[in-house]
């Protein structure tokens, strides 16, 4: 069933980035596979685990899940696997070295919604809890069309909670300035889902990338879409 939004009525639209305006989660999960590859590492770890997190906790969420305990270490470590910021500063070497051989592309349908909105200004924002959301976008060459980024290392500059917590959401909202209650949430992980349900906006959609309908609904989205131009088919201001 297609289901229209009207877009244009939102006060702002907020972004997660992989898997949603790019398909950085593939090279993501390529990354995570490579690092945890010693345990078996599947696609639904990727989702249970690491998808939309923030990247050390994804390692330390995904070696519990396997009854590993290591030391949090500091995110100076260099990359190796003594520690979880150890683990996380290799998977990060891997997915860098990806992005850069290999480029990247924003997905058509999202950038069909990002246009419709750019036309009836309405700003979008970017809210990624990847340390790598600005040389992402920068390599898709699309900075220019959000307003504000808030990724993992505004997070930590500002002090806010990483996702499933709404406080990344919340400070997207804020930095442009439009009530939660009039702004839009768009993400593929349940635990951006989550957080986007938790922090009263609008309307919060899932986009179903790799087969979580049923999840990215229990976590909380009032809708989910194989594609964001399903949902401009019928649209009208």
């Amino acid at each position: 069933m297609t289901l229209s939004i009207n877009w244009t009525r939102a006060g702002a639209v907020l972004f997660d980035l992989d898997g949603v305006v790019t398909p950085t989660a593939r090279i993501h999960e390529r990354a995570w596979a490579d690092l945890f590859a010693d345990y078996d590492f599947t696609p639904d770890d990727y989702l249970a685990s690491v998808d939309g997190r923030p990247r050390y906790d994804g390692v330390q969420t995904f070696l519990r899940s396997r009854g590993v305990e290591l030391p949090w270490g500091d995110p100076s470590d260099p990359p190796g696997d003594t520690t979880v910021c150890a683990m996380g500063n290799r998977k990060n070497d891997s997915f860098n070295a990806v992005l850069e051989r290999d480029g990247i592309a924003p997905y058509p349908g999202t950038m069909v919604v990002i246009d419709a909105l750019d036309a009836a200004g309405v700003p979008s924002a970017i809210v990624s809890s990847s340390r790598n959301a600005r040389a992402v976008l920068a390599a898709a060459e699309i900075t220019d069309r959000f307003v504000t980024v808030v990724d993992g290392t505004t997070a930590a500059e500002e002090h806010l909670a990483g996702k499933p917590d709404p406080a990344m959401f919340l400070a997207a909202a804020a930095h442009v300035d439009v009530d939660p209650a009039r702004c839009i949430v768009v993400e593929d992980a349940t635990s951006g889902v989550a957080a986007g349900a938790a922090g009263g906006f609008s309307l919060v959609i899932g986009i179903d990338r790799g087969g979580n309908r049923e999840s990215l609904l229990a976590a909380g989205a009032d809708l989910v879409v194989d594609d964001l131009d399903e949902t401009i088919v019928s649209n009208r201001p």
